[in-house]
């Protein structure tokens, strides 16, 4: 795991790329929905908005399903709990194929969440475990980057699948890939966690622990509102090119693809230098994120500024993600495993939270720029919070202040 270099940063073990493939597969899952769901609605007969009921419950069971199933599985090896999780999150899309009815797919889309976030969670943690000392933010970025480059790639080639064989079709080639995927995962992933002697009590005591450190707390309501104030404008970004900015419809997929591409950037970026400084990084990228936000709002009518600031706003908003997963499994100690699945529940909370908002102040007629202010409103709570963590980690005993 050394670099062939002297002082080049060390090789990360080809594990930790196999979970961020996988990490793909299960993102091109979460995402390519959205693409299918006027044919998913035509063969299930059901509305577009009872078949983006789909999207609600995927949403759903990573939400809940991430720390219920971290606490069920905490005395299994970690590597088991991965080659589980992928194989359930396979079969529920190979079983979804033979589907002819909206509840039970509904069933199988809360299944493929649970086992999603499982997945999510514990992999979080093998590849910090199974990358060098000084790495923890490059391994990140490669299990996070699974997830952009789902956006980038996944959901464009998912959404190709379905319209050339139905949805049905790309459901099968996600459960297909998953399943290479597990193999890869069997044969490369090592495991990271002796079961040993402990009982299960104590272990989960150990676990519980870890939330009694109030900085632990604040970076979980950091990462929330950081992904609300991301989702609050991209969930409108379409309207935006359309509406305010004047461009055709044709023009939407252009600025996804930019901001997109732009993720992928700020995933790289963030994860070359957060392992410096954590924190810093943080709020360096929350600063970058406001600025972005603003050079968006005030480009959206400017229709040959608007693809370059919403790559801008993609490489702010991702640049932050290697680094805030990276925090909350350093202050979660050793323990981490019950942390990084919260984790994954506050990114999912700030994926509800945002949109919300966004809607709500749509709805009161502000325009569809006004989810820009909401997302900067957002960023500065994130902010705030980041700088807390400062001034917390600072004190004499920061680990204790929650304790009675």
């Amino acid at each position: 795991m050394t670099s062939d270099r002297p002082g080049s940063p060390p090789r990360l073990p080809l594990a930790v790329l196999v979970l961020g493939a996988t990490i793909f597969c299960l993102g091109t899952s979460e995402f390519m929905l959205a693409g299918l769901l006027p044919d998913l609605a035509r063969d299930l007969d059901v509305s577009i908005p009872a078949a983006g009921g789909l999207i609600s419950g995927f949403a759903v069971g990573m939400v809940v399903g991430a720390p219920a199933m971290a606490l069920l599985t905490l005395r299994l090896p970690r590597r088991t709990t991965l080659l589980v999780s992928a194989v359930v999150f396979a079969v529920a899309h190979l079983a979804a194929v033979v589907v002819d009815d909206y509840a039970t797919l509904l069933a199988t889309r809360v299944v493929a969440a649970v086992a999603c976030a499982t997945f999510w969670a514990v992999a979080a943690v093998t590849a910090v475990a199974i990358s060098p000392p000084g790495a923890t933010a490059r391994a990140m970025a490669v299990v996070v980057g699974g997830l952009t480059v789902a956006n980038v790639v996944g959901v464009p080639l998912g959404s190709l699948v379905g319209s050339q064989g139905g949805w049905r079709a790309a459901f099968l080639a996600v459960g297909l890939l998953t399943l290479l995927a597990t193999v890869a995962t069997a044969l490369l992933v090592p495991e990271t966690r002796e079961v040993g002697d402990a009982s299960y009590g104590a272990v989960l005591r150990r676990e519980l622990r870890t939330f009694r450190r109030a900085p632990l707390w604040v970076a979980l309501g950091t990462t929330a509102l950081f992904q609300a104030a991301v989702f609050c404008t991209f969930s409108y970004l379409a309207p935006v090119v359309t509406d305010v900015g004047g461009l055709t419809e044709g023009w939407v997929p252009v600025v996804l693809l930019a901001f997109g591409l732009g993720s992928v950037a700020g995933v790289a970026l963030g994860g070359r230098y957060a392992d410096r400084n954590l924190l810093l990084n943080v709020q360096v990228s929350l600063v970058a994120l406001a600025v972005a936000l603003v050079v968006l709002a005030a480009t959206a009518d400017l229709p040959g500024a608007i693809v370059a600031s919403s790559a801008l706003f993609g490489i702010a908003a991702f640049s932050i993600a290697s680094a805030i997963n990276a925090r909350v499994l350093g202050l979660a100690g050793d323990a981490p495993t019950l942390a990084s699945a919260v984790n994954v529940s506050a990114f999912n909370v700030g994926n509800a939270l945002g949109p919300a908002l966004g809607g709500l102040v749509l709805a009161a007629g502000a325009g569809y720029r006004a989810p820009v202010a909401v997302s900067l409103v957002l960023t500065a709570g994130a902010l705030g919070l980041a700088l807390l963590s400062r001034r917390i980690e600072r004190s004499p005993d920061p680990s204790v202040t929650l304790a009675p």
